[in-house]
């Protein structure tokens, strides 16, 4: 025992690692649905591995800390700056006064019950899953000008009130939105979500059934007896059907194949390749005429791509509009992500800058769409560093600066600055995606493993006064968390449904972005049984990570 804790303490870069594993299983851990997930995990055995008084320098976590913030500004930068438009003013606006509500419930119940500004801004944090407060609020009370080991207590104590807010707040939120906030809005969820879906998709609903990730496409070969279609070209046959899109992709005449263009006439004998929804085919191909197995004809390459929109031409026109243009012919949309979550769409959904299209059809047919539509993201494992490098470097000069207001000096920190310019940065890419390229896997390193690192270091930190901690802020830590955790949320609900008469199922998605918590939002789509919420949860996630993260700060300068 005596070998293992002298090597933790002397390479301190095994604890972290160690740290991390037993994090990380605790956080696959799981009672019914809910699981603490790995970032409380990592603090919770940061904490009981720090009992062996392990000292990790504090540059280690605040480099892993603006990586985290960088990359978190950078997925939700060009839907931050899109929600500064008019039509998503309405979710900035609860989640602003969400945010505003969650400040000063911390606030005033920590003055009125005694705590520190450590535990204020742990409270702050776990009630709102909002880890980097932690960060923001540690470096801001780093700047006080107080004696160094008040500033050390002061600190410790953040992670405490984390863990224990963290673990009531969260859980009951996952709860109440989709158990109490319908109830407060006097409605049906599933009704709701018929409804919403109703108005949505339309009458026309069926044309773009095809662009649904959940329909399967195919291709199959018949020989064109029908009179009706003979004599006609390609384009008035692809006209044709109302209720779906089906594209003639190949044509073999006279034994030789060819890839028709709109202007080409079907002739008798023609065997055509068609291109659609695979149950269409089954229920309607046989009105073309006979099915025939031709394998060459076939045999043509299919390309998956994700395309990133930045054509200015294309900004704000729907998804309806998108399928009559010609360069979308013979393309289906298999997906839509929008602020790194993939969210479902109809018909009327709109573009907006930033969108990342997930296309699928014939290789030329999809290239000549990349090519419209925008940037071809291509599978890549290279990551910019540059990029990165300069983003986090520029970010960090600015949050230095010290703007001074109402007498509260206020600073973002290194840190905030690395979370604004990760949003320029990333709002940048959108505009001109030819540079900045983070891929997914180095995104999740960044993302994940940034965190956790951060929060890890935190635990070893906090580990020998945390319990100490525990025990000077008492039980009444519980039930004050889970207040300052409800109120914001249930003062938004009302604000969004009476106030600004948001629908129901997009205000309680816009109160789980806002409250930046995924996980609430999963349970509101399950007892809505539709993925609408997600509407309401692009905007306010990008408005209320940031907002939030800027609270850690904001609250240090107003309880000192």
């Amino acid at each position: 025992m005596d070998y293992f804790i002298r090597s933790l303490r002397e390479h301190q870069e095994l604890a972290v690692f160690l740290t991390l594993a037993i994090g990380f299983l605790i956080g696959r851990v799981k009672i019914g649905s809910f699981s603490l997930g790995t970032v409380v995990g990592t603090l919770l055995a940061g904490v009981l591995i720090g009992q062996m008084n392990i000292q990790v320098p504090a540059t280690v976590k605040y480099v892993f800390f603006d990586l985290f913030l960088f990359t978190t500004g950078y997925k939700v930068g060009p839907q931050f700056f899109r929600g500064l438009k008019q039509d998503a003013l309405p979710q900035v606006a609860l989640t602003l006064v969400l945010c505003v509500t969650c400040l000063l419930a911390a606030f005033f119940a920590a003055k009125f019950l005694g705590y520190d500004v450590g535990t204020a801004a742990g409270m702050l944090a776990g009630a709102f899953t909002e880890s980097t407060v932690i960060g923001t609020a540690g470096d801001a009370i780093g700047r006080l000008s107080i004696p160094a080991a008040e500033k050390t207590s002061l600190t410790n104590n953040i992670p405490v009130a984390y863990a224990v807010t963290y673990l009531v707040g969260t859980g009951f939120i996952v709860w109440f939105l989709p158990n109490i906030g319908p109830k407060l809005m006097r409605v049906n969820l599933k009704e709701e979500a018929r409804k919403l879906q109703a108005q949505i998709t339309g009458s026309g609903a069926g044309e773009m059934e095809t662009l649904s990730a959940f329909q399967a496409l195919g291709v199959r070969a018949y020989r064109v007896s029908n009179p009706d279609l003979l004599n006609q070209s390609v384009a008035a046959l692809e006209a044709r059907p109302k209720a779906a899109r089906v594209f003639i992709s190949r044509i073999r005449r006279d034994g030789k194949i060819f890839d028709p263009d709109p202007a080409t006439v079907i002739q008798e004998g023609d065997i055509v390749a068609v291109l659609t929804r695979t149950e269409l085919l089954v229920t309607r191909g046989s009105r073309i005429g006979e099915e025939v197995d031709d394998r060459e004809l076939l045999d043509f390459p299919i390309e998956f791509l994700n395309v990133v929109i930045t054509n200015k031409a294309l900004i704000d026109k729907t998804m309806a509009g998108l399928a009559q243009m010609d360069f979308a012919r013979g393309v289906f949309v298999k997906k839509l992500t929008r602020a790194g979550q993939s969210i479902p769409y109809s018909p009327s959904t709109t573009l907006e800058r930033g969108d990342l299209l997930s296309l699928v059809g014939a290789e030329r047919d999809v290239e000549r769409a990349a090519k419209q539509l925008g940037y071809a993201d291509r599978q890549s494992v290279m990551t910019d560093m540059i990029f990165v490098g300069f983003g986090i470097f520029l970010g960090g000069l600015v949050g230095l600066l010290t703007v001074v207001v109402g007498g509260l000096p206020l600073t973002l920190t290194a840190s905030g600055g690395a979370l604004i310019m990760g949003l320029v940065f990333g709002w940048l890419r959108s505009v001109h995606p030819t540079f900045g390229r983070i891929p997914e896997p180095a995104m999740w390193v960044f993302d994940t493993v940034g965190l956790t690192v951060f929060m890890a270091c935190v635990g070893l930190a906090a580990g020998p006064s945390f319990f100490t901690g525990l025990q000077k802020s008492g039980i009444s830590l519980v039930f004050v968390g889970l207040i300052v955790a409800i109120l914001p949320h249930t003062v938004a609900i009302l604000f969004g449904r009476y106030v600004i008469k948001m629908n129901p199922l997009i205000v309680l998605g816009a109160c789980s972005g806002a409250g930046t918590i995924t996980a609430a939002l999963r349970a509101i789509q399950e007892e809505a049984g539709s993925e609408l919420p997600a509407l309401g949860y692009t905007v306010p996630y990008a408005v209320g990570n940031i907002v939030l993260t800027a609270w850690g700060p904001v609250l240090v300068a107003m309880m000192s």
